[in-house]
């Protein structure tokens, strides 16, 4: 008897055991059951396709189940089921790589709508995830944008260009643009469509012959803007550009020639100062000739006198021969007076000496 009594003991603190056990199970199951009934409801509602087994793992995968039962959601009412690549697997796989799960679903419902973008749900996580809004390239491509060249607010106000003729023309210019949804990914931005066009534009203006053609037809600059494909390689595609306004500035050409022709008298100037300069020194080393050759007659005259000495010594000069030499060289010192050249220097020493 007290052995039976000891099996009932142990048989009712085993069923206690797994009562207590079967209810703490029970707890826990409601909690989860409560903590996820209001995700797993409206996935059963509208097709989801997500059971409650899925949103506990996604739990444990550190995966947000609010955004992605409400992405799934959004895609199945949109009518892009799982054929789309749009399921819950893909749809955690995006979240845990850091994407918008929510921002891609609107972008392709936005695409589905509209009929005219080809948008796949393998192509939307890569835009998004290259770092590119996707739903508003979906929406430029829907709605194209306009871009300002040059850009409001930037360093220029307007597109100078010169035309053949001279004239400077001020134009500015506004791009109409459509994303290109299969060149998101490594295309150019904006700031690449406006370069390329104010390339473009200051190119045609510049080909032009003469300011008033451009004037008369502005239209001439769009078309050879829009040959040039000049949204190649980048995110979108030019559906049109438009002048919206074109001034005529300064005469560059005639400030030009101005400028040569003042360098180009400054350049004669300094070639004429240069003749100058060398027309001085050729003076002032003839001048130093001349003296030279005065030096040497003065030196040539003062070896005369020496030579009627030395004639007088060897009696080789006699002294009517002497007057009759001074009386010559007074008539010659005469004659020259009279015809305004003035005397010797040799026929001045000798009459002041005497």
């Amino acid at each position: 008897m007290a052995l039976l009594a000891q099996e009932l003991g142990t048989w009712e603190i085993l069923t206690i055991v797994g009562l207590v056990a079967l209810l703490i199970f029970a707890v826990i199951v409601l909690v989860v059951f409560a903590r996820f009934f209001s995700l797993w409801i409206q996935s059963i509602s509208t097709r989801a396709g997500i059971g409650i087994l899925d949103l506990i793992g996604m739990k444990f995968r550190r995966v947000n189940p609010e955004v992605i039962v409400r992405a799934k959601i959004m895609a199945v009412q949109a009518g892009l089921g799982d054929e789309t690549g749009v399921t819950s697997k893909a749809l955690e796989a995006h979240y845990l790589a850091g994407g918008n799960v929510p921002l891609v679903i609107r972008a392709m419902i936005a695409a589905s709508k509209a009929k005219i973008v080809d948008l796949d749900f393998r192509l939307a996580t890569a835009i998004d995830l290259a770092g590119r809004d996707v739903l508003e390239a979906v929406q430029t491509s829907v709605y194209p944008k306009v871009i300002d060249c040059p850009a409001r607010g930037g360093p220029r106000e307007s597109l100078d260009a010169m035309a053949k003729d001279g004239i400077q023309l001020k134009a500015r210019a506004r791009v109409t643009v459509r994303a290109n949804i299969r060149q998101l990914i490594g295309g150019a931005t904006e700031e690449t469509i406006i370069a390329r066009v104010g390339e473009g534009i200051v190119s045609a203006i510049g080909s032009a012959e003469s300011h008033k053609e451009v004037l008369e037809n502005p239209d001439r600059i769009s078309k050879a803007v829009l040959a040039r494909k000049l949204d190649s390689q980048t995110a979108y595609e030019i559906v049109s550009i438009d002048i919206a306004d074109i001034d005529v500035g300064a005469n560059i050409g005639a400030r030009l020639q101005a400028d040569q022709a003042e360098a180009d008298t400054h350049v004669a100037r300094a070639k004429a100062e240069g003749r100058r300069a060398m027309a001085v020194a050729k003076e002032q080393e003839m001048i130093a000739k001349i003296e030279q050759a005065r030096a040497a007659l003065v030196a040539a005259e003062a070896e005369v006198p020496r030579a009627i000495a030395r004639a007088f010594r060897e009696g080789k000069l006699g002294v009517f021969d002497f007057y009759r030499l001074r009386n010559l060289q007074a008539d010659t010192d005469m004659r020259r007076s009279i015809a305004g050249t003035g005397a010797t220097p040799a026929a001045a020493r000798e009459g002041t000496a005497s």
